[in-house]
């Protein structure tokens, strides 16, 4: 059994980090990145000692949504946003789309809103299939309904964390790498709305510091220019990119300072707009 046979049959298990596996045996050994993913949002330790982290590993939607158990109690009237099942003409906006749809999941988990799940379960569903994930998304979904029915939040949480995983791990057999790099990118961006306008609104210094990661805005921007070049194309994503070399500023604080709540509204104000950039696509 080859070595790139085992690490297909892995994959699915590995999530995210298993696109590290996959590069290592397809591609020539390449530079490590100048800003490497932050070892704290790697989805699998176990992963990380093995294969090392490099370019090619993408933040686990887990670890990143690890923020919105931090910001105390969310309010979920507040914090909703609307949407539909329609899926986008635009493939960009279909990935991260889905990584923002699974952040919304990841909300009315923390809510404990059983009636909101069968909607967003449909709308991921339809994501899916148009990335050519549906069955891996049909398979979780399933769970999600059941576990949301019986109020079963703690494996919704992990539920939803597997959905991200394996929907990546299917565009990398896909060999559609940038895409699994754009849905933890939407994924991100809808979670940081969510954490930064719930500080907002219920301002307390503590809460603040988990917000001030300059280096995963960093990240996500080598990741936008490591995008093949016929992708980057896309106005969406030029946005994107510039967005968030202006958010940078607002995170660039030193380590352990807490924002005050004038620069966290700005904070949420970067954030907000540039989620928009998603969602208001996605509804178009």
């Amino acid at each position: 059994m080859t070595r790139r046979f085992i690490a297909r049959l892995l994959l699915p298990l590995l999530g995210a980090a298993g696109i590290a596996v996959l590069n290592a045996q397809e591609a020539p050994e390449r530079t490590p990145a100048k800003n490497p993913i932050p070892e704290d949002v790697v989805g699998d330790e176990h992963v990380r000692e093995e294969f090392g982290v490099n370019q090619f590993t993408t933040p686990s939607i887990r670890k990143l949504f690890d923020m919105l158990n931090n910001v105390g109690k969310l309010r979920f009237d507040d914090l909703k946003r609307p949407f539909t099942d329609k899926t986008p003409a635009d493939r960009i906006i279909v990935a991260m789309g889905l990584g923002t749809l699974i952040a919304d999941g990841f909300l009315i988990v923390q809510c404990e809103r059983v009636e909101e799940m069968e909607a967003v379960g449909r709308a991921m569903i339809k994501y899916g299939k148009a990335l050519g994930a549906g069955n891996r998304m049909n398979k979780h979904t399933g769970s999600l309904f059941e576990y949301s029915l019986k109020g079963n939040w703690q494996d919704l949480r992990v539920e939803l964390a597997k959905t991200q995983a394996d929907v990546e791990a299917e565009m990398v057999l896909l060999r559609d790498v940038d895409i699994a790099h754009l849905i933890s990118l939407g994924g991100w961006l809808r979670a940081l709305e969510i954490a930064t306008k719930s500080i907002s609104d219920n301002y307390a210094e503590e809460k603040t510091r988990q917000l001030t990661r300059r280096d995963i805005a960093e990240y996500y921007m080598m990741s936008l220019d490591s995008l093949h070049p016929s992708i980057m194309k896309n106005p969406a994503l030029q946005e994107l990119r510039k967005g968030l070399e202006g958010m940078l500023p607002l995170l660039d604080v030193p380590e352990g300072k807490a924002l005050t709540e004038k620069e966290v509204k700005a904070l949420h104000q970067k954030a907000s707009s540039l989620c928009h950039i998603i969602t208001d696509k996605m509804n178009g």
